[in-house]
């Protein structure tokens, strides 16, 4: 496998191009905390059924949300479901 990896950058460098590194998916960046969230919210939870579930506040819950949509570059509940492995 290195070999053809070798070549493949080779191929890639004489044409100009990079190769993009490969890297985590975005759901894994979250914590544990803000998976939960992001699975409940994702599933048409509100930030106040959340809360009560997780005994926190709703504020809480939104402060979650901004670092949820901020590190997976969302900017709604709506796109959660969209997101593998959460909805």
């Amino acid at each position: 496998m290195e070999a053809f990896a070798r070549r493949a950058a080779r191929e890639l460098r004489a044409t100009g191009a990079t190769a993009r590194s490969r890297s985590a998916p975005a759901y894994d960046r979250l914590t544990a905390q803000e998976t939960h969230i992001a699975r409940e919210v994702a599933g048409g939870a509100t930030s106040k059924e959340v809360a009560s579930r997780l005994y926190l506040s709703p504020r809480t819950v939104d402060a979650h949300l901004r670092s949820i949509f901020r590190k997976l570059g969302i900017t709604s509940r709506r796109q959660l479901k969209d997101v593998p492995d959460l909805a």
